[in-house]
């Protein structure tokens, strides 16, 4: 609910166009910031984990939480934040369409599904391939502790993180478009080389283990996967701005249903794992790869508006 008033807002302000996806990255920033830095938060509250630890434990967390909570409560009361659009739409405006009328909105919507998808499978799948020792017939000696594998996606949300830190620098600069095709298609080479090679050849990468960075051995493949997430990072900005261009009025409905199809990452995940229990682990990257070709396909053809015809006003 919260994305469903931000990610509009930023656009907005940012007047939509280059500007309107650099807030947004700024946002998403701050957010994979909070994402990655929680985890660890909480987890050193909690402590070592026992037979005896119970869900009192977790209470310290909770109620910090509240806390953070009641403090955007207060702040954001005492902030006056004008919608940018205010004073376009009102109770007697008429909407002779919807944001469905649109294609490159639909389109969109399809994109933003697959991408969430796409985002959590890579890393999702990879943890389950890392920690199999006996992955696709092999067996990965070289990985054997779940909790390496884990260190190792996590390193995934990480570059999302980085990722997204430096475009806030150049979004203003280069257009959704040129970024949306710019990684999509390096994250499609990385993915088919990654499928190909798989564990054939072993490299170094460094990795984050809750205390330090450490240099951990693994699959050609994980490295490569693990490199997707500063491509998967801009995605979903340029794909807000690219399907909320040009809509006006119809703006605000439009991020709702976008939030709608964050259900992606819950079922194109599914899938891929349903393909990696029957054909194998790297056989079901097939999944988000296809996702980012279609992602492709969106930046060079399907973002384009066709419908300018339609009062947006």
């Amino acid at each position: 609910m919260l994305n469903t008033v931000t990610n509009p807002m930023l656009n907005l302000i940012g007047g939509g166009g280059n500007r309107g996806n650099q807030l947004n990255m700024i946002g998403g920033t701050l957010n994979s910031l909070a994402g990655t830095l929680t985890p660890l938060f909480v987890g050193a509250l909690i402590g070592q984990v026992t037979k005896e630890t119970s869900m009192l434990d977790v209470n310290p967390v909770l109620y910090i939480a509240m806390g953070v909570f009641a403090m955007a409560f207060i702040i954001l009361s005492f902030i006056p934040i004008e919608d940018p659009a205010i004073g376009k739409t009102d109770s007697s405006t008429v909407f002779e369409h919807s944001p469905w009328a649109f294609r490159h909105f639909v389109l969109g919507v399809i994109a933003i599904f697959v991408y969430v998808g796409v985002e959590v499978g890579i890393p999702g799948t990879l943890i389950y391939y890392l920690s199999d020792t006996k992955a696709d017939g092999g067996g990965l000696p070289i990985m054997t502790a779940t909790a390496i594998a884990g260190s190792v996606a996590a390193t995934y949300w990480l570059l999302m993180l980085v990722g997204r830190f430096i475009a806030g620098f150049i979004a203003d600069k280069i257009s959704s478009r040129t970024m949306m095709l710019c990684t999509t298609i390096i994250a499609i080479a990385l993915l088919a080389t990654a499928m190909i090679l798989g564990k054939s050849i072993a490299v170094s990468m460094p990795v984050f283990t809750g205390k330090a960075f450490e240099m951990v051995t693994v699959p050609i493949c994980a490295l490569l996967f693990v490199l997707c997430g500063l491509c998967t990072s801009v995605m979903w900005s340029c794909i807000f701005n690219l399907a909320t261009e040009g809509l006006g009025k119809y703006t605000a409905s439009a991020s709702g249903i976008f939030m709608m199809m964050v259900v992606g990452g819950g079922l194109l995940p599914l899938l891929q794992n349903f393909v990696a229990d029957n054909a194998g682990y790297m056989l079901s990257y097939i999944v988000p790869l296809a996702g980012v070709v279609y992602m492709c396909f969106y930046a060079l053809i399907g973002s384009r508006n066709v419908n300018k015809n339609i009062p947006v006003n």
